[in-house]
């Protein structure tokens, strides 16, 4: 009876303490992100990148998909503006991202601002703790549940829905992608968001969009022939849901083998298509194995890219709008 007790003890989340986003400080703002064609930035050089560049291009000349799969950080280095440019000019066909990545960008939608000071909020149990965030996610996540709208498109739709709430929403990756029409998919790792901690979460509405939206980076990943799939920062989520959604396609019988892949991160892996042995730390990265070298060991090719966002996101850009003139 007693290990029976035990088994069941939980924490009740009922009496967190929240607070308003309204007067905190914000580390990434509206007025200090990048913009393309304006924001001086470095040039990004490395073997095989103009190669992808027209890879990209070809793909979407010849109607096949590029998806883009990211981090969080690619919004904390405040360059969401590069991303919705390259959804409005129809080079990005999918945005895909962990939970992280739709919270600072639903973040920068409502507030203007995101990316809280984690060191200082730790000490004293606020971090994370902010009502409009939590509230509002869970909001639009239960309400997408009960309509079976994915994850992206619960979102995108209750921004639509509350254009008040919202003044920032252009700069809203997820909310232009709705707007585009585009997917935003996000598959999320239950416990490591902070909407997770506000008392209003409930994680099987949570998991039925998510699920719902697997479905839809399955769907892009099946008619990945001929085109080309981006990871930018996601070491673990991103990967993973790739591989899954590629054996996913392969087993229902669609022809992905000819495709293009490219992570792009700060470690580097040396020569990453070399064979490495489980005594060798860079074995258990997964963008190398899931992204870079096994979905493409039957055809196409796959790149690993070292280098700040701030250096390859802009200069990607760059170099694909002046392939596509």
């Amino acid at each position: 009876m007693h290990n029976m007790e035990r088994r069941k003890m939980e924490l009740d989340l009922s009496g967190i303490k929240t607070y308003s986003a309204e007067n905190r400080i914000n580390l990434v703002t509206i007025d200090n992100m990048m913009t393309p064609g304006v924001t001086e930035h470095e040039a990004y050089t490395a073997e095989g990148f103009d190669t992808l560049v027209d890879k990209i291009v070809e793909a979407r000349k010849n109607g096949h998909p590029v998806i883009f799969s990211m981090g969080a950080h690619v919004i904390k280095n405040r360059l969401s503006r590069y991303v919705i440019a390259l959804m409005k000019k129809r080079v990005i066909t999918h945005i895909t991202g962990n939970g992280a990545s739709s919270i600072h960008d639903f973040e920068l939608g409502y507030l203007g601002g995101t990316s809280e000071d984690v060191p200082t909020a730790i000490e004293d149990g606020s971090f994370g703790m902010w009502e409009e965030t939590g509230a509002w996610m869970n909001e639009a996540l239960q309400r997408g549940a009960k309509l079976s709208l994915g994850y992206g498109e619960a979102l995108g739709e209750y921004i639509d829905l509350h254009p008040e709430r919202f003044p920032n929403k252009e700069d809203c990756i997820l909310w232009q992608a709705y707007h585009n029409d585009i997917p935003a998919t996000y598959q999320i790792a239950l416990g490591t968001d902070i909407i997770h901690q506000h008392p209003t979460c409930d994680m099987g509405a949570i998991g039925k969009c998510c699920g719902i939206d697997f479905k839809k980076i399955c769907y892009s990943v099946s008619q990945l022939e001929g085109g080309v799939f981006l990871n930018f920062g996601s070491a673990v989520i991103g990967p993973e849901v790739f591989l899954k959604a590629l054996s996913v396609s392969r087993n229902l019988g669609y022809p992905t083998f000819k495709i293009t892949t490219a992570n792009f991160d700060l470690i580097n892996l040396g020569n990453f298509r070399s064979k490495i042995g489980y005594d060798d730390p860079n074995y258990y990265y997964r963008p190398r194995k899931n992204i870079v070298n096994r979905p493409t060991s039957v055809g196409g090719w796959g790149w690993h890219f070292v280098g700040d966002h701030l250096v390859t996101i802009p200069t990607l850009y760059d170099k694909i709008i002046e392939k596509m003139k």
